[in-house]
């Protein structure tokens, strides 16, 4: 055997070697996701398949989600609920997003003074907990003992204050836009990292094309941070899909009034683990999560299959 033989071989056996210990150190976060993410999922998929026959659990197929689309009582709730989490997210993305990309436009600005106590502000309010931000408020809006008719008083807009969170029409708007206090430092954030990193040569070539100001953001920033706004989409599309914790902090777990706060978080709360006179049904909580995982899935793969693509296409 020749010594190139020899030296193919020891390299051979170096790659296995240290594909061994890529497996080694990914193995105990593959146990641990598994265990908290993988297994749940298949019993939660499982479950939605079986229900309660006489006292046994039975496999039921499909009829689960034939109840939950087709019975009258199970349908109005879940509809309501999926339109309700619809416009929440729409809220989210109409308002919460653009206001981040703004933001990261005013942060990225080279002369800006006390740019990192902005910083600091606009990113606060995500490390704070739903439960206190729900908290605070509920009494800042309080009709009896809140200060918002004051702060409008003191402007002269006080004949604009209404119990926003007791009205159907509002309610659902305000914890939307409660939630967009609370999160919009994440989209600004990440927006202004990317911005941070447009190499200096595209925008010194810019500039000496003429192209300053806003100009320049929206002519040569904004095309190049499209694949972040891209990203921060699909995040708050999962994100406000899966939201529970605000809705329940704030309106609790019936969703009021008259469940115009209902979203399918709260619904499957309620259903699975029951609520004041409800009885948790485990086999339809199961499957309206079924439900809620296949449409975070659908909207994903809309994403990373279609507009993804073709947002690397324009960039490459």
């Amino acid at each position: 055997m020749s010594t190139a033989d020899y030296t193919q071989s020891d390299t051979g056996q170096d790659k296995r070697t240290r594909r061994w210990h890529i497996l080694v150190f990914l193995l105990p976060a593959v146990i641990v996701y598994t265990a908290v993410m993988i297994l749940p999922l298949i019993e939660t998929l499982r479950l939605s398949l079986f229900n309660v026959v006489d006292g046994q659990s039975t496999f039921v197929g499909f009829g689960n989600f034939q109840t939950l689309f087709g019975e009258p009582r199970w349908s109005a709730s879940f509809w309501n609920a999926l339109r309700n989490n619809f416009v929440f997210f729409l809220i989210h993305m109409l308002v919460q997003n653009p206001i981040g990309v703004a933001l990261a436009a005013l942060l990225s600005i080279p002369k800006l003074r006390f740019a990192a106590f902005y910083r600091t502000a606009l990113f606060l309010p995500t490390l704070l907990s739903f439960v206190i931000v729900g908290f605070i408020w509920k009494l800042i809006l309080s009709p009896i003992w809140g200060v918002s008719p004051y702060l409008l008083d003191l402007v002269g807009l006080k004949s604009l204050f209404a119990p926003w969170l007791g009205k159907p029409d509002t309610a659902l708007i305000t914890v939307s836009l409660i939630s967009v206090w609370q999160n919009v430092g994440i989209p600004t954030m990440l927006i202004y990292a990317s911005m941070l990193s447009i190499p200096e040569e595209v925008l010194e070539a810019a500039e000496c094309d003429g192209i300053t100001g806003w100009s320049q953001f929206w002519k040569i920033k904004l095309p190049l941070i499209l694949p972040s706004i891209g990203i921060i989409s699909i995040l708050t599309f999962v994100g406000n899909f899966n939201a529970f914790d605000l809705v329940y902090t704030v309106q609790g777990a019936l969703a009021g009034p008259d469940g115009s706060t209902d979203i399918l978080g709260t619904l499957l709360y309620r259903t699975f683990f029951g609520f004041q006179l409800q009885i948790g049904d485990k086999s339809m909580g199961a499957t309206i999560a079924t439900v809620m995982f296949l449409i975070i899935l659908t909207g994903v793969c809309i994403y990373l299959f279609a507009i993804q693509r073709r947002m690397r296409r324009y960039q490459f």
